[in-house]
């Protein structure tokens, strides 16, 4: 559902940058958990070049 490596969520979820309920040491993911993540994704990302650069043609 998330396209994430499940090694991705533990170890965001054990740094507390994405929203989850520990029960002992197991995951759990509500639906609210998992609009919010699929929100997170679903926002633009910023500083990055909208196209790519084209190379000079090379000198003759």
């Amino acid at each position: 559902m998330l396209r994430v490596p499940e090694s991705w969520l533990r170890r965001r979820a054990g740094r507390r940058q994405i929203p989850c309920t520990f029960l002992g040491k197991h995951l759990r993911f509500s639906a609210a958990d998992l609009a919010a993540l699929i929100g997170a994704a679903a926002e633009p990302a910023t500083g990055r070049r909208s196209h790519r650069r084209r190379r000079p043609p090379p000198p003759t």
